[in-house]
């Protein structure tokens, strides 16, 4: 080749490189966030008010400015088929193959608690808006969650069924192979016997996954005198054991947590539901400002009213945006943006969310109030009152 041909390639190559800076420097690069949902399996509902919540989020913000300059937002949605193997699966390639600043989800503790060590071991953040086991978070500086706590809700629910029924024993059913049944089984128990003493939870059964046959459990507890039944389970095995109860001839108060927040709920339980109570995160009825603009606005988007699950991931999403404009800037390094997404999310305080007020503390959990529901007459999620940590205004 001769030297006028080499100069002409040089200078050619030179020209292509000053375009291409120019363009990047007038373009928009990209902000992925991973989305790690049950969209299938066990809790579908759960996946869809996710998704659902997440794009509705997408649509105010199609671009994030960050440091006076605009990034187009993309969300990576993965199904994680209400399994923790595959929540493990989603968050590795969403981390590896996708290579999101931040994911949001999984929301089942029994997701959340695996997928969570994955984004921990590989430093990226991850923000759950549903599980409220403890393990999710636990010494995992990278892992953060929107609800409130188990060891929170079980002293809350067992002080309530005291108080409002006059309770004096208890019996609970659980998930023995499910993280967050079991767990929450487990502190409601402690803080009924520290309130009545021992042997007062009288009957604490148990079964696993998949089951539809609660017969043996419930005729156990029918016969245990207990005052009160516990069910920290799924909406959809609350709508097969309630019915159960019924039939064997339980007539006494049924309590729930925040896992029977579904809109599906009262759809496949029907009146034998009606009059139960549950602790939760946030009520629809009766809403007023941001709360019940999200709430308006998704219910006439999708044709429901959002449960539990779409307003905790929406105050998801708002915490990421925040984290990731505290920034200030994001330098294209993978590593180092996550680093930075991780440290804004940690230092966030008095974050106005629609499901509460939340700051939070050096595990990554939020202190924050819960609320009692009583579902009426009419299936509806009736606010009846809100219980706060010591010292929380």
């Amino acid at each position: 080749m001769s030297k006028r041909a080499i100069l002409i390639v040089i200078l050619l190559i030179s020209l292509m490189a000053v375009l291409a800076a120019c363009a990047n420097a007038g373009g928009t690069d990209t902000i992925k966030i991973g989305i790690n949902a049950p969209l299938t399996g066990d809790i579908p509902k759960v996946g869809e008010g996710t998704k659902y919540a997440a794009q509705m989020w997408l649509e105010d913000n199609p671009e994030l400015e960050v440091g006076g300059k605009k990034y187009k937002v993309e969300l990576v949605i993965e199904d994680n088929e209400s399994k923790a193997e595959s929540a493990t699966k989603a968050n590795t390639k969403l981390i590896t193959q996708d290579e999101v600043l931040v994911i949001v989800g999984p929301q089942s503790s029994k997701q959340a608690v695996p997928a969570g060590g994955v984004a921990n071991d590989n430093k990226t953040p991850m923000i759950s808006p549903w599980s409220t086991n403890p393990a999710t978070t636990k010494d995992r500086p990278w892992v953060f969650r929107t609800p409130f706590l188990d060891p929170f809700q079980g002293p809350v629910l067992a002080k309530f069924a005291t108080e409002e029924f006059g309770a004096e024993k208890a019996a609970v059913l659980y998930d023995v192979a499910s993280d967050y049944p079991k767990g929450l089984a487990e502190y409601f128990k402690n803080a009924w016997e520290e309130i009545h003493g021992p042997g007062s939870v009288v009957a604490f059964e148990s079964f696993t996954t998949k089951d539809a046959d609660f017969s043996a459990q419930l005729t156990k507890i029918k016969d245990s005198d207990a005052d009160v039944l516990f069910l920290p389970q799924y909406y959809n095995e609350v709508a097969l054991i309630v019915p159960q109860a019924h039939q064997l001839g339980w007539d006494k108060p049924i309590l729930g947590s925040d896992s029977w927040g579904s809109a599906e709920l009262t759809k496949l339980c029907g009146a034998d539901c009606y009059g139960d109570f549950f602790s939760t995160h946030y009520v629809a009825k009766g809403a007023k400002g941001a709360t019940k603009e999200f709430i308006d606005r998704y219910k006439a988007k999708y044709g429901y009213v959002p449960d539990d699950v779409g307003a905790l991931t929406w105050d998801a999403m708002n915490i990421v945006k925040k984290a990731i404009q505290d920034c200030g800037k994001i330098t294209g390094d993978i590593e180092k943006d996550r680093q930075c997404v991780r440290d804004a999310m940690a230092n966030i305080k008095n974050f106005e969310g629609i499901t509460g007020k939340m700051s939070f503390n050096d595990q990554g959990d939020p202190i924050k109030c819960a609320v009692i529901v009583k579902i009426n007459d009419q299936g509806e999620f009736e606010f009846y009152k809100q219980v706060c940590p010591e010292g929380m205004k």
